[in-house]
């Protein structure tokens, strides 16, 4: 185990509330949520239970704290306040901005092959209900160059292409797109761009503003670390008067144009104020950045992606199974191994109750994948323990050192 001796996450593992009898590398689902964090969303919820009407009442605490919140969040991704809202989670942000476009019979949405399932469903909804259509760009395995991948979704674009969709950082793959040139050539086209950007908040840099995309939705509960029910909707300006919510409320006003009842922009109040809710989560994301802070997020994310990259190299190794990408185009701190020809759903089974291992197996366009995500409480003698385990349900040669 080359990172064994002298690896040291500084104690993080005590930080979190994961059980510990589980070997946790599924950060990529859900996240995890640090103890410190934890505590401030639990002191937002007890602020709402001690005066509730003030806590709600958007003239009152709850204007404020979200306003305070936009913040925080928006210095951390490169963007202004008032051009995101924060919503539970990343499929919410992404239905608003997909059924509030005005599609019309024989438009198309241009997607890859490498989208998140629900999404993929959203816009089949929408099309279906508009009279557009969906259309997949098969993107090259494995993800060398950018080249490539740009010529994959910029062939299947036609005169008809309204929506580009793309991931950000893929949920099923582990891939990290090149999504910039994409934006831009979108944007000189008149195609609207919305990036699933799920996976990307404290996985990858953001600087939303530079990007320009014109819809961007993104998970603060998952690399961020903030409670579960926080994420973003960061809408370009020239597209936020086309934004609807899914629910009217105290915060619609007849045009878009029009400030907010609230005092907030027309986008951030239509959007914000949606009746009795629990906001919390949300209210705990300037917690997430400053524990993220406080313990130089950077050099662990850093040493996570090293640990994650020799794992993956030895598992490689088991299988004989070549990567999706080259190592530029994978995330961070989360990869998408291939496997031998097996049943994932019962691999997945016989790990976590034989071997007492959360991670994710499954089939993607047929081919059985374990995708491995790797956080600050891990360590080395859990990345062993996973491939001695896959070892014996594979049926693959025991490791040589």
């Amino acid at each position: 185990m080359a990172m064994g001796a002298g690896w040291a996450m500084d104690g993080l593992k005590r930080h979190f509330l994961l059980d510990p009898a589980v070997t946790f590398l599924n950060h990529g689902s859900y996240g995890a949520c640090p103890r410190p964090v934890f505590a401030a969303y639990q002191r937002w919820q007890r602020g709402l239970e001690r005066q509730p009407v003030a806590f709600i009442d958007p003239s009152r605490d709850f204007g404020p704290a979200m306003r305070a919140a936009r913040q925080a969040l928006a210095a951390e991704v490169g963007a202004q306040a008032d051009d995101l809202v924060g919503v539970v989670n990343a499929t919410t942000g992404l239905n608003i901005v997909a059924q509030s476009l005005a599609l019309v019979p024989g438009d198309e949405i241009l997607m890859s092959d490498h989208e998140y399932s629900a999404l993929e469903k959203t816009w089949a909804h929408v099309a279906a209900r508009s009279g557009a259509r969906t259309r997949v760009a098969r993107v090259p395995l494995p993800l060398t160059d950018a080249p490539s991948f740009i010529q994959a979704i910029t062939a299947a674009m036609t005169n008809r292409t309204k929506v580009l969709f793309l991931s950000h950082i893929t949920s099923a793959t582990a891939l990290h797109f090149p999504i910039g040139p994409l934006v831009a050539i979108a944007r000189q086209r008149g195609i609207i761009s919305v990036i699933d950007g799920a996976h990307a908040p404290g996985q990858v840099a953001l600087h939303l503003d530079q990007l320009g995309a014109d819809a961007y939705v993104g998970n603060c509960h998952k690399w961020l670390m903030a409670p579960k029910g926080a994420a973003f909707l960061h809408v370009h300006r020239d597209l936020q008067p086309q934004i609807a919510p899914l629910v009217i409320s105290h915060g619609w006003t007849p045009k878009a144009s029009e400030p907010g009842p609230f005092g907030n922009s027309a986008f951030v109040d239509r959007l914000e104020v949606q009746g009795t809710r629990d906001p919390a989560a949300f209210l705990a994301v300037p917690a997430a950045i400053q524990f993220r802070a406080r313990h130089r997020w950077d050099p662990v994310a850093r040493r996570c992606h090293d640990l994650m990259a020799e794992t993956a190299q030895r598992i490689a190794a088991l299988t004989g199974l070549p990567p999706l990408s080259t190592p530029d185009f994978g995330a961070p701190q989360m990869i998408a191994l291939p496997l031998p020809a097996c049943d994932p759903a019962a691999l997945q089974k016989a790990l976590l109750t034989r071997h007492a291992i959360e991670v994710p197996c499954y089939h993607w366009q047929g081919r059985p994948i374990l995708r491995l995500s790797v956080q600050g409480y891990n360590e080395p003698t859990e990345m062993d323990r996973l491939i001695r385990a896959l070892s014996t349900e594979l049926r693959l040669p025991s490791e040589t050192r």
